[in-house]
């Protein structure tokens, strides 16, 4: 089969022929038919994300295909079947705290690498093999509509927030990093799940008013300005209603104090989702009052990647209708063009934006 192959930190990637995949119990081949490549893959790929990646291997995280060959213990999972698979990799012999690598992408910690040695080999190729749980059937769809259905593995990364805090309809939320690739993609998903007002943050106007009108009036707009008291007062004026939640998805650059300025937002028994990058390349850290967290019931939860069960109930969302798989604006490349749809993908970050390999 054809692959590309990450075998340097500072080299572009190499297409060329190499093995398929080999089944063993509990594992599934599948077709690649579209593969999304995320606006950051070139800071992984080049190593300034510092991410654990055992190399070489075939990278790439998550896709949309069809089975070609299934494992000995699958029993609903047919060939021809269309799947979403699912990248996030968990090992088998501790159900409750498993170790976890992201398929062609990192791994968490030393157990996550060691899991990474045999699923190393991720979506940039023709076929990969995943573990047969990771396998979500999507039902009937058309190769033309594969790329649309691969937005799925952007908005699964939010949702596992958005579980997390258990958001409710009728409730309202905070998104901090709305202006975002992910963040955009939660306002999105709170809204398909039922929230009364979703609160967008950000420092561009232009960007937040594009998100009101491509996303409806449900959608209200706060631009930072760094003075946190007048944020504060600003972001809890923008509803009518008392603020629910919150949920944070900021990269790394950003600085702590504007995912302070979100979460301080909040009501009496209010729920904090926390899922961006804020402090991974240093930065001050994230300060909170101890009395206010106290005495006011604030839950605080961190949450990285999401529950086994939350791509089903995505792919449920998007098929009621509820979600439109239409929001994005999609870019489309061969494999033979990798390393041009990593530099695409690196300069084409709006909202609402994708590009996607089809190998």
């Amino acid at each position: 089969m054809k692959a590309a192959i990450l075998k340097s930190f500072d080299a572009p990637l190499n297409v060329e022929q190499t093995e398929s995949p080999k089944l063993g119990t509990g594992e599934i081949k599948v077709k690649v038919v579209a593969a999304p490549v995320l606006h950051y893959t070139k800071e992984i790929f080049n190593g300034e994300r510092n991410y654990l990646i055992d190399l070489p291997q075939i990278p790439g995280a998550g896709a949309v295909g069809q089975i070609l060959e299934v494992g000995p213990d699958a029993t609903k999972l047919k060939k021809g079947d269309w799947v979403l698979c699912d990248p996030t990799f968990r090992s088998r012999d501790d159900a409750q705290t498993p170790d976890i690598t992201l398929q062609g992408w990192s791994a968490r910690g030393e157990g996550g690498l060691k899991l990474q040695k045999h699923y190393r080999n991720g979506s940039f190729a023709e076929e990969m093999m995943i573990p047969t749980e990771n396998a979500y059937k999507i039902g009937e769809i058309s190769s033309k509509q594969a790329a649309s259905w691969s937005t799925l593995n952007t908005f699964l990364i939010p949702f596992g927030g958005l579980l997390s805090i258990d958001l409710k309809v009728g409730e309202t939320i905070v998104i901090s990093g709305a202006t975002g690739f992910f963040g955009s993609a939660a306002l999105a998903l709170a809204l398909a799940m039922g929230a009364k007002c979703v609160i967008a943050l950000g420092r561009n106007q232009i960007v937040l008013d594009e998100l009101t009108k491509r996303l409806g009036n449900r959608v209200k707009t706060v631009c930072l300005t760094g003075d946190e008291d007048l944020d504060i007062k600003n972001i809890k004026n923008a509803s009518s209603d008392p603020i629910d939640c919150a949920f944070d998805i900021l990269p790394p650059s950003v600085d702590a104090k504007a995912v302070r300025t979100a979460i301080m937002t909040v009501r009496e028994y209010g729920r904090i989702s926390l899922m961006g990058g804020v402090g991974m390349l240093g930065g001050n850290e994230l300060k909170l009052p101890y009395p206010w967290i106290m005495r006011n019931s604030i839950t605080i939860k961190g949450q990285w990647m999401y529950k086994s069960t939350a791509p089903q109930q995505l792919i449920s969302i998007a098929k009621s209708g509820l979600l439109s798989l239409d929001l994005f604006q999609i870019s489309e490349f061969d494999l033979d063009d990798v390393n041009e749809a990593i530099e695409h993908a690196a300069n084409d970050k709006g909202i609402f934006k994708l590009t996607v390999l089809k190998p």
